[in-house]
């Protein structure tokens, strides 16, 4: 019986591992292979051509512009989700009125795939009948018909403000179960002491929302690095790559102009750089773990 039983096991996980090798493992270790190659993604045959690749990255500018964009779009999604999340779960944690309305309309955003929401956002920033220049021009007297993901300094942004629609609900949730573990002794004695809302704030209670802030920032990074999706939705990388991301020129280079092998070169750069964030977020959280564990 035991024997059936670890059979049984083994043939139960080895199903899922099956799928996660085929679709993770193996294009990934396809990925590093590809980038020394100058492989079109059709032909078979292709030649080695050692690190040219990654030596071409350094002569791209096109890889430069959307090392800075991605440098932006992660500062962004890193400090805007943040920031408004620990602010709406501060407030419905102030016992609010239909608290739990607001919980769930804020959270429900994080539902949504990120196609859905770069539609839906495209919808609002339309130029001629879009919500965003139907409003302005309500408040201001005149016809706007600004093309908000058309002009290179308002499309990056303007997807920012969509991603940050979707996932600020997710940071307001873990802030809200963050801020269920401070107990409520701590801040009465600080009321008593006469410390101010900001004081409790700063000295009291933000201190202990130190591991929420880390799982909050970790999955931020994460998520924006998968951000992929409502970018190509919203604006393809455009106008004239003002929005270009490293996993959008990875995907322009590898799928629309047919270089797969620096396509690659480019996912493994983009992989590098992942792997140092995650081992920073690692070391913070092994930190976090030996003051507050």
């Amino acid at each position: 019986m035991d024997e059936h039983n670890r059979l049984w096991r083994i043939a139960l996980l080895g199903a899922p591992l099956s799928v996660f090798a085929a679709f993770v493992i193996w294009p990934l270790l396809s990925s590093f292979f590809y980038a020394f190659t100058n492989w079109n993604g059709f032909n078979p045959d292709y030649d080695f051509v050692g690190f040219a690749n990654f030596t071409r990255i350094w002569t791209d500018r096109l890889f430069f512009q959307a090392t800075v964009n991605t440098a932006i779009w992660m500062g962004a999604a890193i400090v805007l989700p943040t920031t408004f999340g620990l602010g709406l779960a501060l407030l419905l944690d102030a016992k609010v009125p239909g608290g739990r309305v607001f919980k769930s309309i804020f959270y429900l955003p994080i539902c949504l795939s990120a196609v859905i929401v770069g539609q839906t956002w495209t919808w609002l920033y339309q130029p001629d009948w879009g919500l965003l220049n139907t409003v302005l021009g309500g408040l201001t007297g005149e016809r706007h018909t600004w093309a908000w993901l058309a002009k290179p300094d308002t499309a990056l942004w303007s997807v920012i403000i969509a991603w940050t629609w979707q996932q600020t609900g997710l940071a307001m949730v873990i802030y809200l179960a963050g801020l269920t573990g401070i107990q409520e002794d701590l801040l009465e004695v600080c009321e008593i002491e006469g410390a101010t809302p900001w004081q409790r704030f700063r000295m009291v209670v933000l201190p202990l929302l130190a591991p929420s802030t880390v799982v909050v920032i970790a999955l931020s990074v994460i998520n924006s690095l998968k951000g992929f999706d409502i970018l190509y939705t919203m604006t393809g990388g455009g106008p004239f790559n003002s929005s270009d991301t490293l996993a959008m020129h990875m995907y322009n280079e590898s799928f629309k102009k047919y270089h797969m092998g620096y396509g690659s070169a480019i996912s493994v750069v983009l992989f590098l750089i992942a792997m140092v964030i995650i081992g920073v977020y690692f070391r913070q959280l092994r930190k976090v773990d030996r003051i507050y564990g």
